[in-house]
């Protein structure tokens, strides 16, 4: 998926992909998530996320709301907020090195 956000082009297909998330609800559930965090060549962070249409993901729909998907840049903060909630360890430390005990 691409989007051009802030004049800036966001691609998964060339963004190296980091990890994935994804809340547990079966795909036909409306509160149904899942992200995927990628790193641009440039080193900024965005989110790739499509889920149901209770989800933030939702898109406009005759008569009310479906499913849908987007992509969301974060700043290094809110990369390292997303990787704590949703990543493990392992992975926190490959993308921003050691941290103290």
């Amino acid at each position: 998926m691409k989007a051009v956000i802030k004049n800036k082009l966001y691609n998964t297909d060339t963004a190296k992909e980091i990890t994935y998330w994804s809340n547990g609800m079966p795909y036909s559930d409306f509160r149904f998530v899942e992200e995927t965090l990628y790193q641009k060549k440039t080193g900024e962070f965005f989110v790739h996320g499509h889920g149901g249409a209770m989800s933030r993901y939702r898109e406009s729909c005759t008569g009310g709301y479906c499913a849908g998907s987007g992509i969301r840049p974060l700043t290094i903060n809110e990369a390292k907020e997303w990787l704590e909630e949703y990543a493990d360890a392992d992975t926190y430390i490959t993308v921003f090195g050691d941290v103290e005990e």
